[in-house]
């Protein structure tokens, strides 16, 4: 009997499959503690798997149909809901996401994941290229660096594309998160800090002296060059190969000491002990 139906084209619904990666998914999830909420649970896949571990699950799903059927499946403390996750307000008590994001929407869905407060830990299925460039492998994309003081982000794997039905025409990816415990950057700083990743990332320029020094004109250029130096930067490097650790650093060069309203010390470079080390929690981020 056929248990995942084809998914509608105008949701983006491509249904997981393949039961391995399910076990990927729920193994990551089982590291972690708290409740659960599932986004778009969609024929259950991941919602009746992700029951069995004993926690309390909510699962979100934009289709009345399927979120009806699903609810005939499972029994309490899982509860379905028939929302779009978009427009879900998340439980500000601490929590963990999981889901299989549809690939048309994944960077909107990452964005309202992001801000939300409460979860501790998320894992999450996109397409391979975005999982990749999230997670910084190869080079980190702008909105990964403007979360990186409060999030850790890692890779869980390559999903090939027939895990799904209907196929998509690319693969996809497991996205890890995990909020850290003590961040980078103080939560007040925010706004601050993402506009100064931006201005980098859209800077003009050959490389990090140039742009930086053009982003943040009040910086003596020779400061600018000692920060390079010591985080062994050279003069042509591109703002996708900072790792969050130094763009935790260029923040507290660049902010001036009256805008900075706390956070731990700089982050130093490798082979010099820093000044207060960034605490993380010893399961993040997970493999």
């Amino acid at each position: 009997m056929r248990t995942h139906r084809p998914g509608r084209h105008e949701l983006g619904q491509n249904f997981l499959v393949d039961t391995a990666t399910i076990d990927t998914v729920v193994g990551l999830v089982a590291r972690t503690d708290g409740p659960l909420v599932e986004i778009g649970a969609g024929d259950g896949a991941l919602t009746l798997p992700l029951q069995r571990l004993g926690r309390p699950l909510t699962a979100v799903e934009i289709d009345g149909r399927l979120a009806a059927r699903l609810a005939r499946r499972t029994a309490a403390p899982t509860r379905i809901v028939h929302a779009d996750f978009l427009r879900h307000p998340l439980p500000p008590t601490a929590h963990v996401l999981v889901g299989n994001l549809p690939f048309h929407a994944t960077t909107a869905m990452l964005r309202h994941v992001l801000a939300a407060p409460g979860w501790t830990d998320a894992v999450l299925l996109a397409q391979w290229e975005v999982a990749r460039r999230r997670a910084g492998v190869g080079g980190a994309t702008m909105m990964t660096a403007q979360w990186w003081p409060w999030y850790a982000f890692g890779l869980g794997g390559r999903v090939p594309a027939g895990a799904f039905r209907p196929r998509p025409g690319v693969d996809g990816g497991i996205i890890t998160l995990g909020r850290r415990a003590e961040p980078l950057v103080g939560a007040a700083d925010r706004g601050r800090y993402q506009d100064l990743v931006r201005r980098v990332f859209t800077g003009e320029g050959r490389g990090l002296g140039r742009i930086v020094a053009a982003a943040a004109p009040d910086v003596p250029r020779r400061h600018i060059e000692e920060w390079l130096r010591e985080h062994r930067l050279g003069a042509g490097t591109l703002p996708g190969r900072l790792t969050a650790g130094q763009w935790a650093d260029l923040y507290r060069l660049v902010a001036p000491a009256r805008a900075r309203t706390g956070g731990p010390g700089p982050v130093a470079p490798a082979g010099r002990r820093p000044h207060a080390p960034a605490g993380r929690r010893g399961h993040r981020p997970r493999p």
